[in-house]
């Protein structure tokens, strides 16, 4: 199993290199833009710029195109069900990581290869009204052996609520923006 597994992750759909490199060191970054077909020269562009702070980054549901960019792994969101990864997750470096609601999409993502699993929603967000809760969240938690990641709604007031998780570490967008710094 790999060793280096980053704990924090942020979610992007654009690339601002200034952003990326004032953000703390242990940020990982998670490239995701449903809305544009992706880009080689972007995704390169991102990479070269994690790769002066030695950050790992990642792509969102495109595994071919992040194993052809030698980047160092693929996010496959809960609705990638496609159980064709076989060959990539037994590459050196290269992380599979995933998301998952219930217990039948963690089985989904083990099965995928992942090596890390965000469990989602853990609070309330914006789009999403309907959350876990830390309860909901260990009992989902409690059905891998894969390291999990908290996901959904994470803010400096609830930030503590993490510490009574089974996380590893967690997921993010607007936790970023207002704190490039992790304050755990």
């Amino acid at each position: 199993m790999h060793n280096n597994l980053p704990a924090f992750f942020l979610f992007i759909d654009n690339y601002d290199e200034q952003y990326i490199r004032n953000l703390d060191k242990k940020i990982a970054i998670i490239y995701r833009n449903y809305s544009i077909k992706h880009q080689s020269k972007l995704i390169l562009k991102i990479k070269k710029t994690c790769k002066k702070d030695a950050r790992k980054f990642f792509l969102s549901n495109n595994l071919k195109l992040a194993v052809n960019l030698s980047l160092d792994g693929v996010y496959l969101p809960s609705f990638n069900q496609n159980l064709n990864t076989n060959g990539v997750s037994k590459r050196k470096k290269f992380l599979i990581i995933g998301s998952a609601h219930t217990v039948q999409e963690i089985k989904i993502k083990e099965q995928q290869g992942a090596n890390t699993i965000f469990i989602a929603p853990l609070f309330k967000t914006k789009k999403n009204k309907k959350f876990l809760n830390t309860i909901k969240f260990n009992l989902l938690a409690l059905t891998t052996t894969r390291k999990i990641i908290a996901l959904g709604g994470i803010t400096v007031k609830n930030l503590n609520r993490l510490r009574v998780t089974k996380s590893f570490g967690f997921a993010g967008i607007s936790y970023f923006k207002d704190n490039n710094k992790i304050k755990l």
